[in-house]
């Protein structure tokens, strides 16, 4: 089967499409037949090793992992011994690593069925940042009717999913983005967006009970500046490639666990997203229910797959790159 693999740290240019082996389920795998996958930070960062201080889990000479891609919708093909409620033919999404490949091998546990009302283009570009989302919002930073919530990055592929989904729990949402895309979030709901390029939102007065950062572009201080006295600030990873790092956006996690147990009103926390059946469930029925919509900037043919990484790395890109397959 053709793969977009990778054996040692790099540039988009270390991607080799080619050809490997077919991968076989093992007891609890589903094997599904990739229709369309999508790019996300977790990529390049994987591509990159960057930061170095995160080889440790992504391998410390060559990516652990050969073939790149984490999100994908498919048909499954095959299931491993002991898989149940998953049949050959089902419509499915999820997450596993190596989902840049014409077949992937995915846990039965992070595998769910496709929702009905999307391509399966659509679907694919839902896991990873859609649950990162979910998880930020729903369970980190646990956001009820009537908040105020600040998304930063709110034009990028977790910042739509979160402007959507504090919407759709009754908040009140404040955009950050960039000049070409405060139409996009005012689109997906934001019932106010700042420009970053003409106002910095850690000096102005507002103040917010939820900021969600996916960034990293602020200092801790700032940050807890626009907070209300009882705020939560919830931090995640991302970014851009800015040429190597040795901690990168883990620098500011780092310094929040050192802060977080002396702030005694403010919540100061990070997301640690997993992805689950229930999780992929409660995305499907959101997006069912026409509360979360994912938004897909281009789409690029797997053999092209490290133009479309390279376009994400280097750029602020829009919502959503996707790759078919």
């Amino acid at each position: 089967m053709k793969a977009v693999v990778q054996d040692r740290y790099g540039s988009a240019d270390t991607l080799e499409f080619t050809d490997i082996d077919r991968p076989v389920p093992a007891a609890g795998e589903v094997l599904v037949r990739v229709l369309a996958a999508s790019v996300n930070a977790y990529d390049w960062h994987f591509m990159r090793g960057d930061p170095l201080l995160g080889r440790g889990m992504m391998g410390l000479r060559r990516p652990r992992t050969r073939v790149r891609g984490r999100d994908f919708a498919g048909q499954v093909e095959a299931v491993g011994a002991g898989v149940t409620g998953i049949e050959p033919g089902d419509e499915v999404f999820g997450e596993a690593d190596g989902a840049f490949a014409e077949y992937v091998c995915a846990r039965e546990g992070e595998v769910g069925p496709k929702p009905a009302n999307l391509t399966f283009e659509q679907a694919a570009a839902i896991p990873l940042a859609g649950n990162t989302a979910l998880i930020g919002l729903r369970d980190v930073a646990r956001v009820r009717p009537g908040q105020t919530v600040l998304v930063n990055g709110a034009s990028g592929g977790v910042g739509t999913f979160a402007v959507q989904l504090a919407k759709a729990y009754g908040a009140e949402v404040t955009a950050v983005c960039s000049t070409r895309n405060v139409d996009l979030v005012r689109s997906l709901g934001a019932d106010r967006v700042i420009d970053y390029k003409l106002e910095d939102f850690t000096r102005g007065e507002r103040r917010y009970d939820v900021v969600l950062d996916l960034v990293g572009n602020h200092s801790l201080a700032e940050f807890r500046r626009v907070l209300t006295p009882t705020g939560v600030l919830v931090l995640s990873g991302g970014g851009v490639y800015e040429g190597g790092s040795v901690v990168g956006p883990m620098g500011l996690f780092l310094k929040r666990r050192l802060v977080a147990p002396f702030s005694r009103h403010q919540r100061l926390l990070e997301i640690s997203a997993r992805q689950s059946k229930a999780n992929l469930a409660a995305l499907r029925e959101l997006a069912e229910s026409g509360k979360l919509a994912p938004v897909v900037e281009r789409t690029y043919p797997l053999s092209e797959a490290a133009e479309a990484i390279r376009h994400l790395e280097v750029e602020h890109a829009r919502a959503k790159i996707v790759v078919t397959v």
